[in-house]
């Protein structure tokens, strides 16, 4: 029998069983193997060592998980999430954030201390890819490891809603089947590396004019650059016609695969205020007519024979690869999970998201249906609106929500207890 105290201090650790302390341990372990790595600057016996750090850090994160949510009933638990010094913006959360900086920093500008991380990853790399690793394969290995993972910790959280199950294996398969093995195996293939969940704008490089060059002795590295192309004119209004723009933010893209699995539990600390939302739509507009604007300019120089603007349009395609596609994209819009909530570049600063919202507030079906007489103003909806949006008081106002910038991740209603809100495609 468990011994309780009547004092104020806890005796014994919350919610924290024998069984997660292993896995904690476990998992604690093989992280740390991986730090070591990366700051020895040297990989010793790579194989082993990336099978200890896979295989414990694995292990003790599915039994951690397993133990915190099948103990307990079902249904959504986000208990202490504002008291918490990782999820608050605490000590925990403020070391986590650095952590994650600093390693995007180091991804896009400084590789050179990535040595004993690309070592370790060498092994994986020749037997997937054929050829050895780069920063780049151990960025896309540890980003598809941390969505799988917590991918399965956010099927076993929602695991009584069909849709958020359904909607994170989608996220899980396009990210391991599309953006990871695919474009490995194209690699050995001597195929050009083809992400075909990222297209253009969100893939700035893949509508200019060195995209086209670059896969101009490729059949399938010509096909992809028109089909991202038809994508962006005729397949994101169509679809986002019928579905809104969560069938890509939701359910395929890796950016937003990511800031659902590991961003989860971070989504409530995103800026409700009206002032954030004026940003917003001022910020992620900007970025895609910088991005087109660019791309155009890359045309008309490559047109004109560079006697338009000569150097120019390649100064801003660097200006927009290290703001936008760097610093933006990277550093801020993940390594500020911890700080600003999960969905930073969805919300602010994808062109991708931009032109899907353009679509989904003027021309489509998708909305947010609100049974206003039902409302009782608790705030849940407004909370885990990881994009920003103040859902209650459109509940209050008996107003369907219809917003260029959500995603249709359908948190808002899970977490709604009288039901209030339904996810719906009619007129």
């Amino acid at each position: 029998m468990r011994n309780e105290s009547l004092s104020i201090s806890t005796p014994v650790p919350i919610l924290t069983t024998g069984k997660q302390k292993i896995a904690v341990a476990s998992a604690g372990i093989g992280i740390l193997l991986l730090l070591v790595t990366w700051a020895a600057g040297k990989a010793v016996a790579p194989v082993p060592v990336f099978l200890s750090a896979l295989g414990l850090t694995t292990a003790g994160v599915v039994i951690f998980i397993r133990e915190e949510y099948l103990k307990h009933p079902e249904g959504i638990k986000n208990n202490g999430v504002w008291f918490r010094s990782l999820t608050a913006r605490g000590i925990w959360g403020w070391l986590v954030g650095v952590v994650f900086t600093g390693f995007y920093v180091c991804l896009y500008w400084f590789p050179g201390y990535l040595t004993g991380l690309i070592q370790l990853f060498d092994p994986l790399s020749r037997m997937l890819r054929g050829t050895a690793a780069d920063q780049w394969f151990v960025y896309g290995s540890l980003y598809t490891a941390a969505m799988l993972l917590m991918g399965v910790k956010f099927i076993y959280k929602y695991r009584h809603n069909p849709y958020q199950r359904l909607r994170t294996f989608s996220v899980m398969f396009f990210q391991l089947g599309f953006a990871f093995l695919i474009p490995g195996l194209l690699m050995r293939l001597q195929q050009p590396e083809i992400y075909f969940t990222y297209f253009w704008p969100l893939s700035y490089y893949q509508g200019t004019p060195m995209a086209h060059q670059g896969y101009a002795g490729s059949g399938l590295g010509t096909f992809f650059f028109f089909f991202g192309l038809a994508m962006f004119f005729i397949g994101t209004p169509i679809l986002t016609y019928f579905f809104g723009k969560r069938w890509y933010c939701s359910w395929v893209c890796g950016c937003g695969g990511l800031a659902e699995t590991a961003g989860d539990p971070f989504r409530h600390l995103s800026d409700k205020s009206l002032k954030a939302w004026k940003i917003e739509r001022w910020m992620i507009h900007s970025v895609l007519v910088f991005v087109v604007l660019m791309t155009v300019l890359l045309w008309v120089n490559v047109a004109t024979g560079r006697g338009v603007l000569q150097d120019y349009s390649q100064f801003f395609y660097k200006t927009y690869a290290f703001l936008i596609g760097s610093a933006f994209s990277g550093v801020v819009g993940v390594g500020f999970y911890p700080l600003l909530g999960s969905r930073v570049w969805c919300r602010f600063g994808c062109p991708m998201a931009a032109w899907l919202g353009i679509w989904q507030k003027t021309k489509s079906k998708f909305r947010i249906t609100v049974n206003g007489g039902q409302c009782i103003s608790c705030g849940n909806c407004s909370t885990y609106c990881e994009m920003g949006i103040d859902v209650r008081a459109y509940a209050q106002k008996g107003q369907d929500v219809v917003r260029a910038s959500c995603v249709g991740c359908g948190i808002c209603a899970a977490v709604c207890p009288r039901g209030v809100l339904r996810l719906e495609g009619g007129e």
